[in-house]
């Protein structure tokens, strides 16, 4: 699996400022009702349902969202760079400016982890992470989360 065929161009964006976890998931919502053709209201709940479980911001800036909808038929991404770190209640506690966003049917079990622990290596790897907080475009960060990264296996 790569990281391009669940992220598409179009779903990566630049938030300049978002003031909630709330407002972020609207953002992202927004963002996935237009690239997926989805009821964004529906998106944001599932979002705010699955984060009341626990947080998931992991740790180093950077939040996974993630959900499963009946209405999707394989696994789809969103990618925002929020210019302003936002408190996002993650396990070490520091703000989020990087997050995505995995939304995935309701029996995609082994695909959605598998999208999930890819999205996690990606983006636990401090190099590619720099390289996304130094490149506020969308075009280029689309690049940097889809070119070929040696991680390792998680």
């Amino acid at each position: 699996m790569e990281l391009s065929s669940i992220l598409k161009p179009e779903a990566v964006r630049v938030l300049a400022s978002a003031s909630s976890k709330k407002r972020l998931f609207q953002e992202i919502g927004d963002v996935a009702a237009s690239v997926l053709h989805l009821d964004p209201q529906n998106i944001v709940e599932a979002l705010l349902e699955r984060e009341s479980l626990g947080p998931t911001g992991v740790g180093h800036g950077v939040a996974l969202p993630h959900t499963r909808l009946p209405e999707l038929e394989s696994v789809e991404g969103v990618f925002v760079l929020l210019e302003k770190p936002l408190d996002f209640g993650a396990v070490d506690r520091q703000p989020v400016d990087l997050a995505f966003a995995l939304f995935a049917p309701e029996e995609a079990g082994v695909e959605h982890l598998k999208a999930l622990a890819l999205v996690s290596r990606t983006l636990r790897d401090t190099t590619v992470c720099n390289k996304l907080r130094a490149n506020p475009d969308p075009v280029k960060l689309y690049a940097i989360l889809t070119e070929p990264h040696s991680v390792q296996a998680a």
